[in-house]
């Protein structure tokens, strides 16, 4: 069965290139086209997509507000930003993030300028992908159903895991939160790049540092870290250090691997699984319960996507469902007596 994709785009040449692009496999499927933002909200309430292509810069109505309103309805499909505006590093492309945009790629070349080729070579890739992600997988059944609010007890490290809407909910956590005695160390979905720019916006709107990791960063309390790709706790000394180790998967990075590897290492960490699409951090969640760490979750109905939440919760069997504000004030509380 072919994937059903949405293009939104004020350019008609544009709209019939990216046509071309996607349907030229066979397995991705242009159900309707749109010419702004406006008739984009209307199309997806017609033909359901599993994923929309969505341009930035239209009358009517632009791509950033469009997809925080498509993003608001439910069972909302994936959005993947498709515009020159959306390059590594740039304002467009953490504001469509924000926004609840799944992912983003350029329209242009490195050195500037159409290019289609470029487009060919990613585009069909991360349809796919999110379409996959977007089609949430029946939960597993788990013991226990609701988990009961109790004390939590003082962790060596805090992991949160965020996609889709992820940076409006990591802002609201952490700015509740503020800064916590121990290491807090972030693994939010985004394409290569764009990590400095959302430390920069977390940290203003949060009001305590976070930082960008490096490759071999000792971990240390008061600071949150921001990952960029990929990476993995290790031991050095008698602290913990980061090594950051690109899988080349499609989204990174991966929550599941940093969890999992606070589990190697015996660590009963507090994990933190908000907004997303698909199901990374649930068997990371899972791992970290097998070594006695805690789970939270965000709850469904302040999520811009719940799959990722409750996959986790499902797979540790309940998981204490709050809102980011609540989240950050629950972790405050750990350390009050």
């Amino acid at each position: 069965m072919s994937i059903p994709v949405l293009i939104v785009d004020d350019s008609a040449f544009m709209r019939m290139a990216l046509r071309r692009i996607i349907e030229a496999d066979g397995d991705l499927r242009v159900v309707a086209e749109a010419a702004d933002g406006e008739a984009a909200i209307a199309a997806v309430r017609k033909h359901q997509p599993a994923v929309v292509a969505m341009d930035v810069e239209m009358p009517v109505l632009g791509g950033i507000e469009a997809t925080r309103r498509i993003m608001a309805l439910p069972d909302p499909p994936a959005i993947i930003m498709v515009s020159q505006h959306t390059q590594d590093d740039s304002p467009a492309a953490l504001a469509a993030l924000a926004a609840g945009a799944a992912d983003y790629i350029s329209k242009e070349a490195g050195l500037g300028g159409l290019d289609l080729g470029h487009l060919d070579q990613a585009l069909r890739g991360r349809l796919r992908h999110w379409a996959g992600q977007q089609r949430r997988a029946e939960p597993r059944a788990a013991p226990g159903c609701a988990a009961a609010i109790a004390p939590l007890i003082p962790p060596p490290l805090i992991l949160i895991a965020a996609s889709t809407g992820g940076p409006d909910a990591l802002a609201a956590l952490l700015a509740a939160s503020g800064p916590l005695p121990v290491p807090v160390l972030i693994a939010q979905h985004m394409p290569n790049g764009l990590a400095p720019e959302l430390a920069t916006l977390l940290t203003r709107r949060a009001g305590w540092p976070v930082v960008v990791a490096t490759n071999g960063q000792a971990v240390a309390p008061g600071v949150a870290t921001l990952l960029p790709t990929d990476g993995v706790l290790w031991r050095m000394g008698d602290g913990l250090a980061l090594r950051l180790a690109p899988t080349g998967a499609p989204v990174h990075p991966s929550a599941d691997l940093l969890f999992r590897s606070a589990a190697l290492l015996g660590l009963p960490a507090l994990g933190v699984v908000l907004t997303g699409m698909g199901q990374d951090g649930a068997a990371g969640a899972a791992a970290l319960t097998e070594e006695g760490g805690r789970i939270l979750v965000q709850s469904s109905e302040t999520s811009v996507v719940a799959g990722m939440p409750e996959a986790a919760s499902s797979r540790v069997g309940g998981a204490e469902a709050l809102s980011p504000e609540a989240l950050g004030h629950r972790l405050r509380g750990i350390w009050r007596a």
